[in-house]
């Protein structure tokens, strides 16, 4: 019976069509080969054979190409920029410390006093993500009608490696980058990029997919930077000098791991705590420091940590830290630690969590995932025996992979994969789905008046693009070159100013209203 049916007769005309070959070649290949091994007709075989082959045989060519490229001549053109097929380039992402040093070394230093005195506003942006580690800058009202030729450029320069993005206070703007074997954590002036002060370790982080250099951006407090490491050093300096105060390994303190891709998770301060995850076990997985003074003040849990930083919430009536280790999403008491509710949550292909927890209300939040996972939405609800979980849709219409999601009026807007998507946060429902910017990161500004909101794209090509921030259709008003290479990195914006970076250069764009 199956001879019969893809032998000579009716059914094998059901697939003589080049369209019906192709299907049955990527999508079921035996069956393509049933087809091939059946046929008499020259003409059927020859459309069999080149949909089988020519693909195979233009792979093929390609990767002797690549081999002979790198181990002939040592030229590596192959980096991975996010999706699951690695891009073909010959400019690749790469520190050029010899151009950072020569950069530097023409600078003249700022003066600090200088600084001091141009009386800048009440520090805004002084942490991964923004003030509520919810990617939303509503300080001041935001330029829409970029020029052509993008916004206006106020520096832009040379920086070490790394996935850090910045923290910006009293003129200055605060990183951690990569600089031949030493991490460094670095104050630049914001008016003109140059380097204020540095304070360098001896550490590196590598890994052969993602590059090197430290991931976590430094958080800012009450003249204070809190600055982790690749591999784990944690270190509070002065804000104004960079002079250590104090200083922590957690991984080792706390028989934690590095994880794949680096310690990526940026230190939370709450009252007067400093909050990190350090993934050890026996009570050590969360740990809060004296912020000052930096002894331990209280440590919790015992789970593998993710690459996603904790945030302070009230959830269901209860101040909280949220945070999402390798398999679940809690809430923990900040006083102490305390687990006040947690639900599963795993990753797909027993990846590691690395989207932040989206706030969608009083009691309510989004988790996301790449590689095939998609979102959930949990309610939480305050019962006798405390605070109780349960979700309330699941859907594969938003898959952050490295980035995170932004919720505004009711609406979630992120990059699912790589494709700019608008879901219904009530239900989960895809409004649309539109504009490809690689893996790159989103924002959101909202204007204080007129509650005017839009959607800022870095592309992980290192474009910064506007979007309108509208439920009912997508629409991209602006988008241009401003930096280049693979782009990672979170964009801060503070005083009418916006901070890129990669692992080569930083650049900063004044995106204040014209006149």
């Amino acid at each position: 019976m199956f001879s019969e049916s893809f032998g000579q007769g009716a059914g094998l005309k059901k697939f003589q069509s080049l369209k019906a070959i192709r299907i049955a070649t990527f999508l079921f290949p035996p069956l393509a080969l049933v087809l091939l091994w059946r046929s008499h007709e020259v003409r059927l075989r020859r459309k069999i054979l080149g949909t089988i082959y020519i693909p195979i045989f233009s792979v093929l060519y390609v990767a002797a190409i690549l081999a002979v490229l790198y181990f002939q001549f040592g030229i590596d053109v192959v980096e991975w920029r996010g999706g699951y097929v690695p891009a073909i380039t010959f400019h690749k992402t790469l520190p050029d410390y010899a151009r950072l040093e020569s950069s530097r070394a023409r600078q003249q230093k700022s003066d600090a006093s200088v600084i001091r005195a141009r009386n800048f506003p009440k520090p805004y942006w002084t942490g991964f993500r923004g003030p509520n580690r919810d990617g939303i800058y509503a300080q001041q009202a935001i330029a829409t009608n970029w020029p052509k030729d993008g916004l206006p450029k106020l520096w832009r320069q040379p920086i070490g490696g790394g996935y850090a993005s910045f923290s910006i206070a009293e003129g200055r703007a605060y990183t951690i980058e990569q600089r031949r074997e030493d991490e460094v954590v670095t104050a630049y002036d914001v008016q003109n990029g140059r380097e204020l002060w540095t304070h360098k370790w001896q550490a590196k982080f590598e890994e052969g997919i993602a590059g090197e250099g430290p991931r976590a951006t430094p958080t800012y407090d009450d003249d204070k930077v809190y600055a982790i490491g690749g591999r784990g050093e944690f270190r509070c300096l002065e804000a104004d000098t960079g002079k250590l105060v104090w200083k922590h390994d957690i991984i080792i303190e706390n028989g934690g791991e590095v994880l794949t891709y680096g310690i990526s998770a940026s230190a939370l301060i709450v009252d007067d705590k400093v909050v990190v995850n350090a993934g050890g076990s026996r009570d050590k997985s969360v740990i809060a420091y004296d912020k000052k003074k930096g002894a331990v003040i209280w440590h919790a849990q015992e789970d593998k940590q993710s690459y996603t930083s904790p945030i302070l919430v009230t959830l269901a009536g209860r101040p909280q830290i949220v945070n999402v280790a390798f398999s679940r999403v809690m809430g923990l008491a900040p006083e102490n630690g305390k687990l006040l509710w947690q639900y599963p949550w795993r990753v797909l292909s027993e990846q590691t969590p690395t989207a932040q927890p989206i706030i969608i209300g009083t009691n309510r939040l989004v988790m996301s995932g790449g590689y095939g996972t998609g979102c959930m939405a949990l309610e939480l609800a305050t019962t006798a025996n405390g605070i109780e979980p349960r979700m309330l849709w699941r859907t594969k219409n938003l898959k952050n992979k490295f980035t995170s999601s932004i919720f505004w009026n009711g609406y979630i807007y992120g990059l699912d994969e790589d494709i700019l998507t608008c879901l219904d946060a009530p239900t989960g429902e895809r409004k649309w789905k539109d504009g490809r910017y690689g893996y790159g990161q989103i924002l959101l500004t909202v204007n204080p008046q007129t509650k005017d909101a839009h959607l800022i794209v870095l592309t992980s090509s290192g474009e910064l693009a506007l979007v309108k921030a509208n439920p009912n259709a997508f629409e991209e008003l602006a988008r241009f070159q401003a930096i280049e290479g693979k782009t990672w990195n979170y964009p801060a914006i503070a005083d009418g100013k916006i901070f890129v970076r990669n692992a080569v250069e930083m650049a900063c764009y004044d995106i204040s209203p014209t006149p």
